[in-house]
């Protein structure tokens, strides 16, 4: 099982330091990439809640927050081999068309090592802020897969869906990778998973408990099935949200909570559940050297191989 980690850029760590720092010490510790998440605003009286935060009490590191995309090109043109992942981009956030050219270039800028993994996000103040019915998530999620498919396929691209509309026409970049980049997505509704079985490359499950994550990858792949494709083409990509304590916390506590054996026997978990790579976040505002060192704590503690 591969090892990810989740960049800077939330917080203090919001900074073009800590997110070269952050980049080559991940690339030469030896994970195999690095990661970033969409977040807009961090609203002082939150009205939507999500399994991570139940009380509606958000990290305040998120009322700081770079770019994901800007966060990932700068990350690339400093280092060459470590993959670059969104885990994940709030799609219907987005116009299609030019999320399709942001993520091609960044493909193309990376030599190809993009992941896209995309989501629907839950704030209902974020959607809000975007002008974005929170209600109409789900289609535009359907819309921009199938513009960023049109988009980066052999010119001319010619696209007539629900909300948008392109002429035939020629649109560069294409992707360094061919096809395209492999795509992600998250969600664990009875849609979400059929989405993922339907159209994605893989499941990239955020804030599930860890017991939950076989049997909804056992849905998936027979799902893949129905659709017609091969379940063994699909990637399980698991992001592991970390909170570190000093002391064990009890049988109700969240998955990737607790001392770093609790967290370490969680990802021992996640892998025996069937991911194909963790990776791992951490809450809190923490220093750079913080995060590196839960993270190689944690790795350890799992008895991660990593290559140096």
């Amino acid at each position: 099982m591969r090892l990810g980690v989740s960049i800077a850029q939330f917080g203090r760590l919001a900074d073009p330091a800590s997110v070269r720092s952050a980049a080559v010490a991940a690339e030469q510790i030896g994970y195999s990439s690095v990661w970033v998440r969409d977040r807009l605003l961090a609203p002082v009286a939150p009205r939507s809640t999500n399994t991570n935060f139940p009380n509606a009490e958000l990290p305040p590191e998120w009322s700081t927050s770079l770019d994901p995309v800007a966060t990932l090109a700068y990350a690339a043109a400093v280092t060459s081999k470590v993959r670059l992942g969104t885990s994940v981009l709030v799609a219907p956030w987005y116009r299609p068309a030019l999320l399709a050219r942001s993520l091609a270039s960044l493909d193309v800028l990376s030599d190809g090592r993009l992941t896209v993994g995309l989501g629907l996000g839950w704030s209902v103040d974020e959607y809000e802020a975007m002008g974005v019915p929170l209600h109409e998530r789900g289609p535009r999620l359907e819309e921009a897969l199938d513009v960023m498919e049109a988009c980066w396929s052999p010119d001319p691209v010619a696209y007539e869906g629900r909300d948008q509309r392109i002429v035939p026409a020629q649109i560069g970049p294409k992707p360094a990778q061919s096809p395209r980049p492999p795509v992600l997505l998250a969600g664990s509704t009875p849609e979400g998973l059929d989405r993922v079985a339907r159209r994605a490359d893989g499941w990239n499950p955020v804030g599930l408990p860890v017991e939950c994550i076989a049997p909804l990858w056992t849905t998936v792949r027979n799902l893949a099935v129905d659709h017609g494709r091969d379940p063994d083409a699909l990637e399980l990509v698991v992001r592991a949200n970390m909170a570190i304590t000093p002391d064990p916390l009890g049988p109700e506590r969240p998955s990737y909570h607790g001392t770093v054996d609790q967290v370490a026997a969680d990802v021992d978990a996640t892998r025996a559940a069937g991911a194909h790579e963790v990776v791992l976040g951490l809450f809190g505002d923490h220093s750079l050297n913080e995060a590196l060192e839960h993270y190689a704590c944690v790795a350890e503690a799992a008895d991660m191989v990593r290559s140096a």
